[in-house]
C-alpha cells in the first residue's frame, strides 16, 4: 500500500484508536510492558496515545512519533489528559533519522505490524538505544496454533488492505533476524500477543 493512501486511512481511524484505548484486556497488557519505562522514551507508531495513562509521569520524557496527523492531535490530547510530559514529531519512522544511543526506552505497541521491513526498524531500534537501555514491545503475529495462524495467512492481504496492518507477521523470526536481544518474553491469545523486553546488541545493526 502506498504511504500516502495508508497515512490517510489511519487519520481516518482515530476515533477507532481511541475507543479501543478502553479495551481492559488488551490494557492490562499494556500496563504490564509500559511499568517497566524510565527516562527518556521514543514511543514509536505513537497513534491517539493508548499507553500514556501507565507511563510513570515522574520518571519519564516522551517523544512520540506518528505519521499521522490527526494520530499526533489525539495523543496530545492524551498527554494533557494525563501529565506526562511529552513532545511530537510527525514522521515516517521509516525515514526518521536520530542519534544513536539517545534513550533509555523505545516503546513499541502494535505497531511493527505497520511496517514494511519490521526487521530494519526493530534494528533502528537497536541504534537509537543506549547499551544500558531497554526495547519494551507488545506486538501482535502469527499464533501458534495451526488453524489460527492458516486463517491468519489466508485473510492477510484482506486485513491489510482494510486496516493498513498485516496479521500474518512472524514475530519470533522477525526477533531472531534483528540485532536485538531478548531479554524476557511471554505470549498470550494462542500466542498471537506477545510482551518483549529487548536489550541493544550493538553488533550488526543496520
Amino acid at each position: 500500500m502506498k504511504k500516502e493512501k495508508l497515512i490517510k486511512k489511519y487519520d481516518k481511524q482515530v476515533k477507532m484508536y481511541e475507543s479501543n484505548s478502553k479495551n481492559q484486556r488488551l490494557n492490562g497488557l499494556r500496563n504490564r510492558i509500559i511499568k517497566n519505562a524510565y527516562g527518556k522514551v521514543l514511543e514509536v507508531g505513537v497513534g491517539a496515545g493508548a499507553n500514556f495513562p501507565y507511563y510513570d509521569r515522574n520518571s519519564v520524557e516522551i517523544m512520540g512519533v506518528d505519521f499521522s496527523s490527526e494520530m499526533i492531535k489525539s495523543a496530545k490530547r492524551s498527554a494533557s489528559i494525563y501529565q506526562v510530559t511529552a513532545e511530537f514529531i510527525q514522521e515516517d519512522i521509516d525515514e526518521l533519522i536520530l542519534e544513536e544511543n539517545t534513550f533509555d526506552c523505545i516503546v513499541s505497541t502494535l505497531s511493527l505490524c505497520s511496517y514494511p521491513d519490521p526487521i530494519k526498524i526493530l534494528n533502528k531500534f537497536n541504534k537509537w538505544c543506549r547499551k544500558d537501555g531497554s526495547v519494551l514491545l507488545l506486538e501482535h503475529g502469527l499464533s501458534s496454533n495451526p488453524f489460527l495462524s492458516f486463517t491468519q495467512k489466508v485473510i492477510d492481504p484482506l486485513h491489510t488492505k482494510i486496516s493498513g496492518c498485516h496479521c500474518n507477521r512472524n514475530i519470533n523470526k522477525m526477533l531472531e533476524e534483528s540485532s536485538l536481544k531478548i531479554e524476557h518474553i511471554e505470549r498470550y491469545w494462542s500466542e498471537i500477543v506477545y510482551l518483549i523486553l529487548a536489550k541493544p546488541s550493538k553488533i550488526d545493526s543496520v
